[in-house]
């Protein structure tokens, strides 16, 4: 641990753990695994599990508001455990906090075919051409990859594709960086394969 890292941590206190990425790149999964490791999730339950996320969400409601002005203090109960928070709100986290992110990556095709299905689901349309969507969330993964190289934030790359394919090698990255004594053996137990739906 570096200098600056070590300062952080005696002045701000453990990190918080932080699951992020696009919606529908495997963050959920990823929740489920750290849950299943041993981690205290931070979540409210109140988004039920349904077709499109049949093992559930793992949100909290107030993650949607983090991009408003207003009290964060809660984040600090959160320190040594996990949230869930979308990369677009990656930018809305205090500075105040150390925080440890492990980001989901995705084919960003996968993505959009399985945001479209959602959004078909629910009897909405999408008026967003493939291609443009897919740019579009280029830019988002760019955006949130620029702001991670600040002080207070630790990362960790996972690809949604090689924690399905070959779980155990990637639980034991998300252990071995979240710095705890994790159950990697029940972690790769959720990893459900079955839930690769959208495959480019």
């Amino acid at each position: 641990m570096g200098a600056g890292r070590f300062y952080r941590r005696i002045r701000y206190g453990r990190p918080i753990v932080v699951v992020s990425g696009l919606p529908r790149s495997g963050t959920s999964m990823a929740m489920k695994m750290l849950e299943a490791g041993g981690l205290r999730v931070v979540t409210d339950g109140r988004r039920a599990a349904d077709e499109d996320n049949p093992k559930g969400y793992y949100e909290d409601e107030r993650v949607k508001d983090l991009h408003r002005a207003g009290d964060k203090t809660w984040l600090r109960g959160a320190r040594g455990d996990v949230v869930k928070i979308i990369s677009f709100l990656l930018k809305s986290l205090p500075d105040d906090n150390n925080y440890k992110v492990l980001f989901m990556h995705r084919s960003l095709h996968e993505i959009v075919a399985s945001q479209n299905k959602m959004l078909a689901r629910r009897g909405e349309s999408n008026d967003t051409p493939d291609d443009r969507a897919v740019q579009l969330l280029e830019e988002q993964v760019r955006d949130a990859r620029f702001f991670l190289r600040r002080p207070q934030f630790e990362v960790l790359e996972l690809s949604y594709a090689e924690v399905i394919q070959a779980a155990r090698p990637q639980a034991l990255r998300m252990a071995g960086f979240v710095g705890a004594r994790l159950d990697v053996d029940r972690m790769v137990e959720v990893v459900d394969r079955q839930l690769y739906r959208n495959r480019a």
